[in-house]
């Protein structure tokens, strides 16, 4: 079943739901309610708590805490607990912060506040919340809201790919930081964090160079120069700001062959690492100007 019928009876029902609608449905205010006993409607109700707690998958016992920003078809979601759907998709909601659809199969951990940690499966997010407030933490990376929708996949590895549909997001690990735009991709890995993003129409042979110059392959930034295309600008800049020093420059020059570069971006000045020159050259991509995003420190170059 889709999730529509859990949240505005729009799509078709699903069988547990439909239990519990039945199981409930003495209780139901106004009308003329069924007659039932004190104990037979705390049976009823401790039974509906244990269809509630399957088809949704919360763990409620095991949540002490705090309520966090989030709910669940009405119910507040608290810190610590773990949310598991089993068979139908997950929704949570934050008026402040937008919606989190959680895939079946998947575990998510309610961090606290407006954070969510995903240990495996796969999340849509939806966010209006101001920049920078909407976090997903993964095994292998942190994934920032920058205002947007986004898909987020965790594997059993650990291993995640983050696919920006609209707006941005900032993927981050330790020193290590990617820019994601719509339209675009992005793998995180344990122990290496976020890997160079790209867009989805990046030609396949791109995309395996790029796999390859990360994985620290001999010879591979050859490749990934010579099958760069004019869309693959956001590839290179990544590129270059965690290329060695002495590989710099022959990334600065094929980016300069796609892009047109302002005269204040010069080779050298790219080479010794100064930000203002890679900054001109991220703004030369007319994808968003630095200052949008400027709170974020970049230590790439040593």
């Amino acid at each position: 079943m889709s999730g529509d019928y859990l949240w505005n009876r729009s799509g078709p029902p699903d069988e547990e739901i439909a239990r519990l609608e039945r199981t409930l449905a003495p209780l139901k205010l106004g009308g003329s309610p069924a007659r039932v006993t004190r104990r037979g409607a705390w049976r009823r109700v401790a039974a509906a708590a244990v269809v509630v707690g399957g088809a949704v998958g919360l763990a409620w016992m095991a949540a002490p805490g705090e309520d966090t920003a989030w709910s669940v078809a009405g119910m507040a979601v608290r810190r610590g607990q773990v949310l598991h759907p089993a068979r139908v998709p997950l929704e949570l909601e934050a008026e402040a912060v937008g919606r989190v659809e959680v895939a079946p199969g998947s575990v998510v951990l309610a961090a606290g506040g407006k954070r969510l940690r995903l240990r495996k499966g796969e999340v849509k997010a939806f966010i209006w919340a101001p920049a920078r407030e909407f976090v997903v933490d993964t095994p292998s990376a942190r994934a920032v809201d920058l205002g947007c929708q986004y898909t987020l996949e965790v594997d059993a590895r650990g291993d995640g790919l983050l696919k920006v549909t609209m707006g941005w997001v900032a993927f981050e690990a330790g020193r290590r930081e990617s820019f994601i735009p719509a339209g675009a991709e992005c793998r995180t890995r344990q122990g290496t964090g976020p890997g160079i993003p790209w867009f989805e129409e990046a030609s396949a042979a791109f995309r395996v160079a790029l796999e390859e110059w990360e994985s620290g392959r001999a010879g591979a930034l050859e490749a990934v120069l010579r099958e760069a295309g004019p869309r693959d600008g956001l590839s290179l800049w990544h590129v270059m700001t965690r290329a060695p020093a002495a590989e710099r420059g022959r990334v600065f020059d094929r980016l300069a062959q796609l892009v047109a570069l302002p005269a204040g971006a010069t080779r050298e000045s790219v080479v010794r690492g100064e930000a203002r020159s890679v900054d001109l050259c991220w703004d030369a991509l007319g994808l968003e100007n630095t200052g949008w995003w400027r709170g974020w420190e970049r230590r790439w170059a040593e």
